[in-house]
């Protein structure tokens, strides 16, 4: 029983280090631009159409994934240069809409490129259970998760250390911080906003071709990005450790949740549970700092101004 048990856990765990990867595209946006890019799903479902279109069109797969890194690294450019920088200084709400609109484009532009039908992607990974584990400790773990989550647990933690310890990620900081500041002191934000778009677009790729080859490259790929909403509203909309937290516990609660809670409510529970515990985890911050500001207004006070 208790194998069972680390077997859900470790399974939620390594789904986890996956949703953290999409998480990282959404911090990235808000970060630079305080903008929560609502195409950021419709990337990822981009990016493994146009790679599987382009590998049966004949190209091999290293041919094929350089064509498509190419492509997204592009399409994060003209985001930024086309839709975005020219609603610089615009409400908040009329960059968010533009990203809603932008979703629709994207998967439009997908769909009319590439065609609507499932496809299969296979990336040379096997989703069977890893035998010596199996053996020695009677827990079943898919060699193609495991391998997953090592993708993504590497290039989150690259891109963390790229944008904690370069002279980009300092410059990302204080773009994050104030606008107006940073270009008093001379760092070009349009070059600053391309960057992270770019790199957006790359872990878009990266995402799409892990999920894909999980779930098959079809439309609901869009909705996978959306089990980042929780993972952010835990984990913060602009901490790229707080994703990677964040990421981890929506991963093994939802496991948790589906084997031990589902058959008490009818099963199903894995697609829903996770925003139910964003929103009580959130309530509870909110109730939380209400309870602080009420006892504690100076210190509150203080602290916002800082």
């Amino acid at each position: 029983m208790l194998s069972f048990f680390f077997e859900v856990l470790i399974g939620g765990l390594l789904s986890g280090v996956m949703y953290s990867l999409v998480a990282l595209g959404f911090v990235l946006i808000y970060k630079a631009s305080g903008v929560f890019n609502f195409a950021q799903g419709s990337l990822v479902f981009f990016a493994a159409l146009t790679f599987v279109g382009l590998t049966e069109h004949g190209l091999s797969f290293g041919v094929a994934l350089v064509v498509t890194l190419i492509v997204m690294v592009l399409a994060g450019l003209l985001i930024e240069r086309l839709v975005l920088r020219p609603l610089v200084n615009q409400p908040q709400i009329s960059l968010f809409m533009a990203t809603i609109g932008l979703s629709f484009f994207i998967e439009g532009l997908a769909q009319l490129a590439w065609g609507a039908n499932v496809r299969g992607l296979d990336i040379g990974i096997q989703d069977e259970p890893i035998t010596r584990i199996s053996d020695t400790l009677g827990i079943n773990i898919s060699k193609f998760d495991l391998a997953a989550a090592g993708i993504a647990a590497v290039l989150v933690t690259a891109l963390g250390l790229f944008f904690s310890r370069t002279r980009i990620g300092r410059a990302l900081r204080a773009v994050a911080d104030d606008h107006q500041a940073a270009l008093a002191v001379g760092i070009p934000l349009q070059q600053i906003w391309a960057i992270v778009w770019a790199v957006a677009g790359f872990v878009a790729l990266v995402a799409g071709l892990l999920w894909g080859a999980r779930n098959g490259v079809q439309f609901a790929l869009t909705f996978v990005a959306l089990k980042a909403l929780p993972v952010l509203i835990l984990g913060g909309f602009d901490s790229i450790p707080g994703a990677i937290v964040g990421g981890l516990i929506i991963g093994a609660t939802e496991k948790l949740a589906e084997v031990y809670l589902g058959p008490y409510v009818g099963g199903g529970i894995e697609g829903w549970f996770p925003y139910v515990l964003g929103s009580s985890a959130k309530k509870s911050s909110a109730a939380s700092d209400a309870g602080e500001a009420h006892d504690a207004p100076t210190f509150c006070l203080l602290t916002s101004d800082a």
